[in-house]
């Protein structure tokens, strides 16, 4: 069994001006994850953050000029070892303007953001219906066990 997410770094910024996330709500919603997944953790950074600093990033590194939720950039390969170490920005901007829209609180729409940021640094991929649909009922489970605990 993997170590607990407490035993890793898990380093969580808010560099937002208005809005945040509980980080011990952060620090469940990855060991849950991890756990589930069978993935250990070794280095974790969430950046809670806005939509110039998220879209900045996805225009720098993926030549995406739009806003997104969520980024997520591997620091090693998940399929050469069951280790999460990397980066999530999240955009609590996105999450505010959308929950309503998903009939969620703003809370459970930006974890919902570094859930799938998370599954993406564990080598889930969204590009087809499939991947979509998988990474949807993941992050559902993570979701409903985090709102359990």
């Amino acid at each position: 069994m993997p170590p607990s997410a407490t035993d890793a770094r898990i380093v969580v910024s808010n560099t937002h001006p208005q809005r945040h996330l509980e980080e011990t709500t952060l620090h469940k919603l990855v060991a849950l994850a991890c756990t589930g997944e069978n993935f250990s953790l070794e280095d974790l950074s969430i950046v809670l953050s806005d939509h110039a600093t998220v879209r900045e990033l996805n225009v720098s590194y993926l030549n995406h000029d739009y806003n997104t939720d969520v980024l997520s950039f591997p620091l090693n390969d998940p399929e050469v070892s069951q280790t999460v170490d990397g980066e999530i920005y999240v955009d609590l901007d996105t999450a505010a303007e959308r929950c309503a829209e998903f009939g969620v609180t703003f809370e459970e729409e930006a974890c919902r953001y570094v859930v799938h940021g998370l599954l993406h640094l564990m080598g889930y991929l969204d590009d087809t219906a499939e991947g979509k649909a998988t990474m949807r009922s993941r992050e559902d489970l993570y979701l409903a066990m985090l709102r359990k605990s």
